[in-house]
């Protein structure tokens, strides 16, 4: 396989690709040679970070349900064992809870990986890998890649897998979560603190059926209603993605049918979830964020929650004048999120939450982890607490304004050049609203524009996507009415750009 091909799997600190045929012109592009030499590189980046011998290195292995997470798993493990390194299989997993075996005392290894596409289709595959600094970056993937070039893949299928240590890493990984509840609730598993709640959990399929049996369960919650916990790599039933509309309905009709107190929703590999309250309200994007900072408002008063661009002014609002933290609006990408998460904090500006409305959060006292587990267990403890005082979850997030209108739209850029045909069209796309004479705030990514005048009110932000060839527009109007008024004024300042397909907003 050629340095060309390895390096066309990269997708931003990932590595994705085509694992399975079954889709028209979907064509396998990440096989088991192509992991074999991937699992190789990692061995010698590892080494090269940690400053130790290859042979001294323990490196976790997990995937979640897909359909080929098995072989990609065992070739993986034959080049890192091809290399010498040692290598601890944890078959189902969660990537939060490969994370976290570099932590724990029962494994403490070096380095780990997950094999997951995250909520892609079902014949797609990835991998994600970590170090104790968390998980790689956008350099580290290419470097790796690079050197997988190298890597001899047929000498690597001939690594014997009976060396490979087995460790049930969900089970120490539940243990951990169940304590963290009890740790929050002052109680212990054996006093059940989660009796009389009934929390209905939508797996989808994927790899987080563990939270329903393993920690909501044994510590006393009903969870009667929970649907899709069995792992099954077709997702039969939905797309396991809490962004997707018919999961989310179908997660907040089990809700209401169950009469639940509450609704977890996960997607494939747990680093992500969405929630639903008992009435059946979808807690959300902004809402999410909303109601996470709220639960954690009370211990870090004034902090600064960093959140991707597409947030809403509506969040800003409750953040600010409702929550008394401040917002910082950053950039699109979990790893950009977190990374300035990190950067804050160690300079001495407390962050407790970094979170994108798609509903990856990573929290500053859970290693800066985007663990969608983690979030859940923050919000089941905040729940048990509500219901003890009489209260509910949904008080937390009554002030936030309610989303009226809102809209996005998806430009192709036909520009061989895209990058710099799209940074073009930022630089334009501001200078005609400057003239115009709309509010132009400093913005960490893309041209964001804001209306507040009694014929429009909302906001508009352009931007590039993160790695394709595409220019999003995020709108959102105030009032009834005010989107469409929104649409043609960006349709305004987007006029005579040959190389941007606008048509879209017509």
């Amino acid at each position: 396989m050629e340095k060309s091909d390895l390096l066309k799997l990269q997708n931003g600190s990932d590595i994705r690709g085509i694992a399975l045929e079954g889709i028209a012109d979907e064509h396998v592009n990440i096989t088991e040679e192509a992991c074999r030499k991937i699992g190789g590189a990692f061995a010698l980046w590892l080494a090269k970070k940690t400053k130790k011998n290859v042979n001294e290195l323990k490196v976790g292995i997990g995937r979640d349900s897909r359909i080929s997470g098995p072989s990609l798993e065992a070739a993986i493990a034959q080049g890192l064992l091809c290399q010498g390194v040692k290598v601890v299989r944890c078959s189902m997993a969660t990537t939060p809870a490969m994370f976290m075996s570099i932590v724990f005392d029962q494994t403490k290894f070096d380095g780990s990986v997950m094999i997951t596409a995250s909520h892609l289709p079902f014949n797609r595959n990835g991998v994600k890998f970590f170090d104790a600094d968390g998980g790689l970056e956008h350099e580290d993937i290419t470097a790796i890649l690079e050197a997988a070039a190298g890597i001899d893949a047929e000498k690597a299928s001939g690594a014997d897998l009976s060396k490979c240590e087995s460790f049930d890493l969900i089970e120490v990984y539940a243990a951990h979560l169940r304590n963290a509840i009890c740790k929050g609730l002052s109680s212990s598993e054996q006093d059940k603190p989660l009796s009389g709640l009934k929390i209905v959990v939508d797996a989808g399929n994927g790899a987080g059926g563990f939270f329903a049996e393993k920690i909501l369960a044994p510590l006393g919650c009903c969870i009667d209603g929970s649907q899709f916990l069995e792992p099954d790599g077709n997702f039969p039933n939905h797309i396991p993605n809490p962004e997707n509309k018919a999961a989310m309905e179908s997660i907040q009709k089990a809700t209401v049918d169950s009469k639940a107190d509450l609704g977890l929703i996960f997607d494939t590999d747990v680093d992500r979830m969405s929630a639903v309250l008992s009435d059946g309200s979808e807690v959300n994007r902004d809402a999410i964020i909303a109601l996470v900072a709220a639960i954690l408002a009370p211990d870090y008063p004034g902090s600064t929650i960093i959140t991707d661009s597409v947030t809403s002014d509506r969040l800003t609002y409750f953040l600010e004048e409702v929550l008394h933290l401040h917002h910082l609006c950053y950039m699109r990408g979990y790893k950009n999120v977190i990374n300035k998460q990190k950067e804050l904090n160690a300079a001495g500006k407390v962050c407790p939450l970094a979170m994108e409305t798609s509903g990856h959060g990573a929290l500053l006292e859970n290693y800066f982890l985007d663990d969608g587990a983690y979030l859940a267990v923050k919000m089941v403890v905040a729940l048990a607490k509500a219901k003890k005082n009489g209260g509910s979850l949904k008080s937390l997030i009554e002030k936030l304004p309610p989303l009226v209108e809102e809209g996005e739209y998806r430009f192709k850029i036909k520009a061989e050049d895209f990058k710099s045909y799209g940074k073009s069209v930022l630089s334009e796309f501001k200078k005609r609203a400057e003239e115009k004479g709309y509010v132009v705030p400093e913005n960490f990514e893309g041209v964001r524009l804001l209306f507040k005048g009694e014929d429009v009110k909302g906001w508009i932000l352009l931007r590039m996507s993160l790695h394709d060839p595409v220019m999003p527009l995020n709108i959102e109007g105030s009032r009834k009415g005010d989107l469409a008024k929104l649409v043609k004024i960006a349709g305004e300042l987007l006029e005579g750009f040959t190389e941007l397909d606008v048509s879209v907003l017509k």
